[in-house]
């Protein structure tokens, strides 16, 4: 499976606004990774994939999720964010969850 991290540029803070945690961690620098600006898909590239509903049930979370029907729970992000759910406080017992697959069509629609 592919990392969402795998194309996100590292980029190098040596800010000094951080001088003291730089010295508390006895660093000149951070390397960090850049956010990546994820936009949501269109309608037709939606219609394209293969969703899955899911029902959410006492016990239920993201990365069981993407165990589940992706084979990797490091894919829950995908689950959430499809969803536009950030979080599982954000679902309620009985909402429905959109699983889509391929997984690797839809990393590739966002540009990962």
């Amino acid at each position: 499976m592919t990392s969402r991290y795998n194309t996100v540029q590292i980029g190098v803070n040596d800010s000094p606004k951080y001088k003291n945690l730089f010295e508390e961690r006895g660093v000149k620098r951070i390397e960090q990774y850049f956010t990546h600006q994820m936009t949501h898909l269109t309608a037709n590239q939606i219609a394209s994939l293969n969703v899955i509903s899911h029902v959410w049930t006492t016990g239920d979370r993201f990365y069981k999720l993407a165990s589940t029907y992706y084979g990797d729970p490091r894919m829950w992000w995908l689950i959430a964010w499809f969803n536009r759910t950030p979080t599982e406080a954000d679902v309620e017992l009985g909402f429905v969850i959109s699983i889509p697959t391929p997984v690797d069509r839809v990393i590739s629609m966002l540009g990962l």
